[in-house]
């Protein structure tokens, strides 16, 4: 006994060695980064004018090489161009290190009425300045004034400029590309938002109450002017998410418990449950008809924050303008994890090399040489997508592809997915409690965290209250690529309904080239896709409606693109729920006009059932591409 506990005992201490020894390595690479910085660029700050006297405080990093003239590499933000002051310098200033030692003018910006620039912060503000005219400004004036001032004073530059940023940032830089200075050439939207009813804090009307509570707590706390410094998060209490929301019960709670009306966007939020005119002018999609800049627009699969926003903006960009001058890239990641993960994995799955750096040396670096330096580089594909299941990347002349086989699946009796309609007929049913929801992880978490995107959903298989259709074992590998419409024929003994369909990846149980039981990922059940529809919403994201109880209803929507391969010996699998929760809010079931002003006795349990039957087939359809 004594020796095994030595020897546990030297194992442990040799696992802290080496944590030590990693953390050591990490923390002198990011220190021979930030000397590099300081090294070879000199810092300059400035409150640049706009168009209505307002100031915007801008950092410049200027190269100490006068040899050559320098794109500029700008970024907007609304998170801080920390740390302030001409001696206080940025540890990172491009999207990776190569770009640094490529060298730019690296440019950053707090937005109107964020942090140390003057103004009004307005979250998603409607573009109408150049609709105004005159002195009215915008996200997008603010981006064409702020640039004209850069290339007329900063020394030494080329007077070509770059944008790129992700998420809000993103957003950001998507707007540039409305009614665009002439010297932005080339513009990166990274995981960009779109339209706020869709992604973040929507999908598909059903709100997702962590992402927003957590990040208006701090985002929309109120100012008094220019400010360098924020507010720190609150403490919910407790690690477990799951607990903390239910313990909030209906969701008018919020200001009565913890933000007491005092912060702007929540409250207009709650007072907007229906896509109006109010979310109708936050969409900044609506601007995209005239893109001029070289477009990059990048996302991840796994993305749990803004996956609608890349392929959207994409897809509008792409629709609505002649030019071949818009590009996408779709990698295996989580938000932003193409910036600052290596890449190799997401949660549980497993990818096999460093997605991260590939993109980076292989795509966005070239992409900004060649636009804003000249540099030859090698065509660059319309569509750059990673191929989960396959782990591998491929290219596309369009996305998604035009070729390939269209396949509908129907859901039918015993939990199989069929070729054609169930002959049988009948239906399946659960009952969905609100004290009880479907958890959207089976980890303790805060509600808003990133592996779940992959994760394992035997626990979710399991449960009574989830419905599962499955094909038979695949006998070949099969593609899937694109959108996936979903037709629910569905009805409750209630008047209201969440429903949520995940597309699942289930693994064998022995590995199909040894024939040996896979104790890693033996039957593991892989998240591919999932997305959510607020039933009220299935015929009008404006003008919602209840269900007749008990009435065979159609519900239609789609789970957002996948390329994913179905590898021989694996099974496509649906599951069919009512509740996602702590991630989605959840539904009281019985039909109130503002959910966001429910009572607890509005929660109800409630009977569904999904049909599938010759007369109201549930079905799924995709496309299908050659490997």
């Amino acid at each position: 006994m004594k020796i095994k506990s030595f020897g546990g005992l030297l194992a442990l201490l040799s696992l802290l060695m080496h944590a030590a020894w990693v953390q050591a390595a990490d923390t002198k690479e990011q220190d021979k980064r930030a000397e590099y910085i300081r090294s070879h660029y000199a810092k300059y700050e400035y409150q640049i004018p706009m168009r209505d006297g307002i100031k915007l405080f801008t950092s410049v990093y200027v190269p100490y090489d006068k040899s050559k003239s320098w794109p500029m590499l700008m970024q907007r933000t609304p998170y801080r161009v920390a740390p302030y002051g001409a001696d206080k310098y940025k540890t990172k200033l491009g999207p990776s290190e190569i770009f640094e030692k490529e060298g730019f003018i690296f440019v950053f910006q707090d937005v109107r009425g964020k942090y140390m620039s003057e103004g009004e912060f307005v979250n998603m503000r409607p573009q109408d300045a150049y609709k105004k005219g005159g002195k009215a400004a915008d996200d997008a004036t603010d981006t064409y004034d702020t640039i004209d001032w850069l290339v007329k004073n900063i020394a030494n530059n080329n007077g070509n400029v770059g944008m790129w940023g992700t998420s809000y940032p993103g957003y950001y830089t998507s707007v540039g590309a409305i009614n665009s200075h002439k010297a932005l050439k080339a513009i990166s939207p990274q995981a960009p938002i779109a339209d706020w009813f869709f992604d973040d804090f929507h999908r598909n009307g059903a709100f997702v109450v962590p992402m927003a509570f957590i990040f208006f707590d701090t985002f929309d706390a109120p100012r008094d002017g220019p400010q360098a410094k924020g507010i720190e998060g609150r403490d919910l209490g407790t690690p477990d998410g799951y607990q903390f929301y239910r313990e909030l019960g209906p969701l008018s709670n919020v200001n009565a418990k913890y933000f007491k009306g005092e912060r702007p966007f929540w409250n207009e939020l709650t007072q907007h449950p229906n896509y109006d005119e109010y979310w109708q002018a936050r969409n900044v999609l609506q601007h995209f008809d005239n893109v001029k800049p070289a477009t990059l627009v990048v996302g991840g699969w796994y993305d749990t924050e803004d996956l609608y926003g890349p392929l959207s903006t994409y897809k509008t960009m792409s629709k609505n303008n002649k030019k071949d001058n818009v590009h996408l890239v779709m990698g295996p990641w989580y938000h932003g994890q193409w910036n600052r993960g290596e890449g190799d994995k997401m949660g549980e799955a497993q990818l096999g090399f460093d997605t991260s750096s590939w993109f980076q040396e292989h795509i966005l670096l070239p992409f900004f040489k060649q636009n804003l330096k000249q540099e030859k580089a090698a065509p660059l594909a319309t569509a750059t997508i990673f191929e989960t299941g396959a782990n591998r990347w491929r290219e596309f002349s369009s996305w998604p592809p035009k070729a390939g086989k269209d396949v509908v699946l129907y859901m039918g009796a015993d939990e199989k997915l069929l070729n054609g309609k169930e002959s049988r007929g009948g239906f399946s049913e659960y009952v969905s409690d609100p004290k009880k929801p479907v958890p959207h992880s089976a980890k303790i978490s805060r509600g808003w965290d990133r592996p779940y995107m992959a994760e394992d959903q035997r626990f979710a298989a399991r449960r009574p209250d989830v419905l599962v259709f499955n094909t038979e074992v695949a006998t070949e590998d099969q593609t899937i690529a694109g959108a996936i419409d979903l037709n629910l024929w569905v009805s409750t003994n209630q008047t209201a309904a969440d429903f949520i369909v995940k597309l699942v990846d289930v693994f064998p149980g022995k590995d199909v080239n040894t024939d040996k039981i896979d104790k890693e990922t033996g039957n593991r059940h892989e998240l591919v896709r999932w997305h959510a529809m607020r039933g009220r919403f299935r015929n009008s994201m404006s003008q919602p409606e209840p269900f007749e109880s008990n009435k065979p209803t159609l519900v239609k929507f789609e789970l957002l693109d996948v390329l994913h391969t179905i590898k021989r010996g694996h099974k496509l699998q649906i599951q069919v729920q009512s509740s996602m929760f702590p991630f989605i809010d959840m539904n009281p079931q019985n039909y109130v006009d503002n959910i966001f002003e429910a009572k607890p006795e509005d929660f109800v349990k409630a009977q569904h059932k999904l049909y599938h039957s010759e007369e109201f087939p549930s079905s799924i359809q995709f496309k299908v591409i050659e490997n």
